[in-house]
């Protein structure tokens, strides 16, 4: 099973609105999705339909050693796409996985506890931070998904959060990598948009997806609904956007046999 964290330590860039799009776009063409929702906001949760009375053993069970894998995760409206949901009690995960045994490893373990493949794809939603929950999912993850909001302060997080990617390939996991940079929130009308768009591309080259996600309302609208806005509304500028930006990810991954 290929892992793929979505991370940035800087909140409101759209990490989950990504993974949640993305993760349909990816089941819609036939892969067996699982998304790991590891925000103690439980967006993800809540923007793929998961009640809260839902969300029995979670990712907090999952992390502490509570839960396998396999008791955590609750199926989605989207066919094919699976959770594993987070509650708040996640908030206090943090502190707790401090005096825990292979505090940095514990996601990995438990992905490695799988006795069977029952996906084909594991998409972790990272809080907006770079704490033992965003280090977990890069020791676990294979490669980083980062979506950027095209804004001067996107920039300056962006450099922090390559200087923890590189730490994290030192001392825990070598073979992590970044397999894009997701341009979001982009806004053609806007002058800076364009420059920040143009200073992204010019620092990291052929790193930063070709697709860009515009602003668009029905990407906002849709969590309400509790459903992704590729089922909110298909032909939304946005939808189609993260239909385009699922396809370049598909050729950037290794090959895999997809679900029948």
């Amino acid at each position: 099973m290929i892992c793929v964290g979505v991370a940035n330590q800087k909140g409101g860039v759209g990490k989950t609105t990504t993974a949640i799009n993305v993760a349909t776009a990816l089941a819609a063409i036939g892969w067996r999705v699982l998304l790991i929702d590891l925000d103690p906001q439980g967006n993800a949760s809540t923007g793929l339909g998961i009640a809260q009375s839902a969300r029995g053993d979670n990712s907090y069970d999952l992390l502490t050693g509570q839960a396998e894998l396999t008791e955590c995760v609750v199926a989605t409206k989207v066919p094919r796409l699976d959770v594993v949901p987070a509650t708040v009690d996640l908030s206090g995960a943090e502190i707790e996985l401090v005096e825990m045994d292979h505090r940095t490893h514990r996601l990995q373990r438990a992905l490695d506890g799988l006795k069977a493949p029952r996906w084909d794809i594991c998409l972790i939603d990272c809080p907006p931070s770079l704490g033992l929950l965003t280090i977990n999912a890069m020791v676990a993850a294979d490669s980083l998904l980062v979506p950027l909001q095209c804004e001067f302060f996107a920039l300056e997080g962006l450099s922090q959060l390559l200087q923890t990617i590189e730490r994290i390939r030192g001392r825990f996991n070598p073979q992590l990598s970044i397999l894009g940079v997701a341009l979001t929130m982009y806004d053609r009308r806007n002058n800076l948009t364009e420059q920040v768009a143009e200073d992204v591309r010019i620092c990291l080259g052929d790193v930063v997806f070709e697709t860009v996600i515009p602003r668009n309302v029905r990407l906002s609208e849709a969590p309400s609904h509790g459903v992704p806005a590729l089922i909110y509304d298909h032909r939304c500028s946005g939808s189609e956007a993260y239909m385009a930006l699922a396809r370049e990810l598909l050729a950037r991954l290794p090959n895999l046999k997809r679900a029948a």
